[in-house]
């Protein structure tokens, strides 16, 4: 088994090879991921208001 520190050194060399995002991707990143949880969001309450609203008409509370 290779040692801690042998560990250590090869994840530092390997974090070197990582391309960081940029500011500017990163704020249209983050705009993205807000966008797609408010759309499933509101997808998902209007689906659980008819699903209640026809369990409702059903007799099926």
């Amino acid at each position: 088994m290779a040692s801690p520190k042998k560990f250590f050194i090869n994840v530092h060399k390997e974090m070197k090879k990582v391309r960081w995002p940029k500011k500017k991707e990163m704020v249209k990143y983050s705009f993205a991921v807000l966008a797609c949880i408010i759309v499933l969001s509101v997808f998902f309450v209007l689906s659980d208001l008819a699903i209640a609203g026809i369990k409702t008409l059903l007799g099926m509370v």
